[in-house]
């Protein structure tokens, strides 16, 4: 266990990006009511997680992150969360077949309720009210009863992530996911997008494969890899309170693990170094995250590494880059040389979304041709320096939203206003996310051709 650490040892520390409550006396019932309650997840799960990202980081694997911005309250329900599940499984498909190598599933999902903020602030006419941090903290309804900080709103955040969970695990394992049934995992309003037929043509592939597998066999009913697959869940670990509410001892080590979520990261606002999100990390044994922006450094990058990884463990440590299309060749170049120069194992993620956000029509969008560009450019820069691009995490919704534009189904402008539904940034709808997909399985493609060479010249 890390010196002189306890769950609560946070709130000696500096804190920010946290909402002020009116009644402290409320919220410490609701997080002793917290604490009484089940785990959300296992210590053996988040263990399994990072035994997958310590093959990550060594190239043998891949990490696809992504889900919601900030999950709500009101648009939770099976068919939201079936719907992103399926897509995240068409997506999964694309990129192990590119890469031939396993992918590993992460959601920001069942947990992902709480939002930094660069103001504490909204304005709207002449009307000042305190800025909308998340279902989990208060409402996004321009009101001032609406914004007032809620304890009452952690129980109902934890309810929906046991209950999201649970079908989560239903879907993974109960056979959803059956790689027989890979050409029903289609959403209806993706079946006349442009990328349908590419993926009806994997798929069709896959299909002879795995009659091919059952002749001799091999098939989903005897083998368990090919109808059941491993689904984790991240969010961003914001509200400590909440946090330390959900950390428990694990029985079989005795270390400590956030039972919230398989995996937390730590934001581009808050990963001071002596500040109460660093502190509260460095002392559960989840694997850890956290946002490398411009204003990231080498050598704070490593002090962070050194105070949240001390004993350089494969797969503690993702390194989520968001730089911009523009900044990314700025930036990241002088943060993997770091990497290398001191041993460090991590794993190296591209978030092509926070760093490409813009303002068009009355609402902030991210065009597609910016995200796209970030990520051909993490991967560029990753193979002049002879490293490995091990992810990506997106904001995506498997709902036909229009929040971002361009793609191939291109959202324009003018479309923004017509399926706009985020709470706070805006996502890849489902077309975008499998576009993109099949853009990175070329990216992957490639990778594994030159790999492919270099076994080949060196036998």
């Amino acid at each position: 266990m890390a010196n002189n650490w306890q769950p609560n040892s946070w709130r000696n520390k500096p804190i920010i990006q946290v909402p002020e409550y009116p009644d402290p006396a409320a919220l410490s019932a609701v997080e002793e009511r917290l604490a009484s309650y089940p785990p959300l997840v296992f210590a053996g799960e988040a263990r399994a997680l990072k035994a997958h990202l310590a093959e990550v980081s060594k190239g043998n694997a891949f990490l696809l992150q992504g889900g919601d911005c900030a999950e709500s309250f009101a648009e939770h329900g099976a068919d939201n969360i079936r719907d992103f599940f399926r897509v995240f499984l068409q997506m999964s498909v694309v990129l192990t077949y590119a890469a031939a190598k396993p992918i590993v599933k992460v959601g920001r999902i069942a947990g992902q309720f709480a939002k930094p903020r660069s103001s504490d602030n909204e304005t709207q006419g002449d009307v000042v009210l305190p800025s909308y941090r998340g279902d989990i903290i208060n409402g996004s309804e321009f009101t001032p009863e609406s914004r007032i900080p809620d304890p009452e709103r952690q129980i109902m955040a934890y309810r929906q992530s046991a209950a999201t969970l649970n079908l989560l695990r239903a879907l993974a394992q109960g056979g959803y996911a059956n790689l027989e049934h890979v050409q029903q995992w289609t959403l209806d309003f993706v079946r006349d997008s442009p990328q349908m037929e590419r993926y009806a043509n994997l798929a069709d592939r896959l299909g002879e494969t795995l009659r091919f597998m059952k002749a001799i066999g091999f098939d989903a009913e005897n083998h368990q890899r090919l109808r059941e697959t491993e689904m984790y869940t991240c969010h961003e670990s914001l509200l400590l309170g909440y946090e330390e509410a959900m950390t428990r001892v694990d029985s079989t080590s005795g270390d400590y693990y956030a039972t919230s979520g398989h995996m937390v990261w730590i934001g581009d606002r808050t990963r001071q170094p002596d500040h109460a999100h660093v502190e509260f990390c460095r002392g559960i044994k989840n694997p850890i995250g956290f946002k490398c922006g411009p204003s990231m450094t080498p050598d704070g990058m490593l002090e962070l590494i050194d105070i949240l990884n001390p004993s350089n463990e494969a797969g503690r440590i993702t390194l989520i880059a968001r730089f911009g299309h523009e900044k990314v060749g700025d930036h990241l170049p002088e943060l993997i040389r770091a990497i290398e120069r001191e041993g460090k194992s991590v794993v190296w993620s591209c978030d092509p979304m926070h760093g490409n956000t813009i303002s068009a029509g009355g609402y902030k969008t991210r065009p597609f041709d910016y995200i796209l560009k970030e990520v051909q450019n993490f991967f560029a820069i990753h193979k002049a320096e002879g490293t490995y691009a091990g992810g990506v995490h997106f904001e995506m919704t498997g709902k036909d939203v229009t929040e971002c534009t361009g793609g191939a189904r291109a959202v324009t402008e003018e479309d923004l206003g017509s399926r706009y539904h985020t709470h706070c940034d805006p996502r890849l709808n489902a077309s975008q996310s499998l576009e993109l997909a099949f853009l990175l399985a070329e990216l992957l493609q490639e990778n594994r051709d030159v790999s492919d060479e270099k076994i080949s010249v060196s036998a």
